[in-house]
């Protein structure tokens, strides 16, 4: 009984094995969990909250107003610009209202009034250029061509309390949803590639550990009754 105890005893190399394999079994545990909260879930949300439809451009146009951006000129340089607001108004194929069109959901958060936000450059002009540059893409490359947009009706609704918090600021008596104008996007920032992403590698780091510790065990076992077949055969 002692002998076969002993037998089983991992050497220092499997005793490595194993813990390498458990060590990537709970890391792939740790990253499906963390990339599930932080990724998958707000992908989710997107892809229910909202859905894809047909736009048709009626509109191109830019407003008086610029807003500020930040550009680096180096490791500590950085600066303060400006540039103009493009807005492209549409038409989906949900409703007859006209629809405000944004890049994704990143450009929708950082600023909700306009279309576009040019890569910010020192030079005001600069960025005036790109912004009559993405004009006229969509006046005459896009025109009246049908594309895919998408909806987010919870980043409708977090407008929504926004936009009555700053009426109750104002002192108003009531909030109506309809003033804002519907938000729709180029392209969704969780597709499918995050999906995939979000799966993909916890789950591959998770299969990778246990078989390490499989194929550690079997060949374990495996030399164990090697050895027992050869004491009986000396015997």
């Amino acid at each position: 009984m002692a002998r076969s105890r002993a037998a089983y005893e991992y050497t220092e190399a499997e005793d490595k094995s194993m813990r390498l394999g458990f060590l990537l079994i709970a890391a792939g545990l740790l990253s499906l969990l963390g990339l599930g909260c932080c990724w998958l879930r707000p992908a989710l949300q997107e892809r229910g909250g909202g859905g894809s439809a047909n736009c048709t451009v009626l509109a191109v146009r830019q407003l008086g107003e610029r807003f500020a951006c930040t550009f680096s000129c180096g490791a500590a340089c950085r600066g303060t610009a400006r540039y103009p607001c493009l807005q492209v108004l549409v038409r989906t194929s949900r409703s007859s209202a006209p629809a405000l069109l944004h890049e994704d959901e990143r450009q929708l958060r950082t600023n909700p009034k306009c279309s576009y936000i040019p890569p910010c450059a020192r030079d005001d002009q600069e960025n005036s250029e790109n912004v009559t540059y993405k004009q006229k893409y969509w006046k005459e490359k896009v025109g009246s061509q049908p594309f895919t947009c998408y909806f987010n009706q919870h980043l409708r609704v977090e407008r929504s309390v926004a936009y009555s918090m700053q009426r109750l600021k104002f002192r108003a008596l009531s909030v109506v949803t309809s003033d804002l104008p519907d938000d729709v996007m180029l392209k969704r920032t969780h597709d499918e590639t995050v999906l995939l992403h979000c799966f993909l590698w916890p789950v591959v780091t998770f299969l990778v550990g246990v078989l390490i510790v499989v194929l550690t065990i079997c060949a374990k076992s495996l030399a164990v009754r090697a050895e027992a077949i050869k004491k009986k055969k000396h015997l």
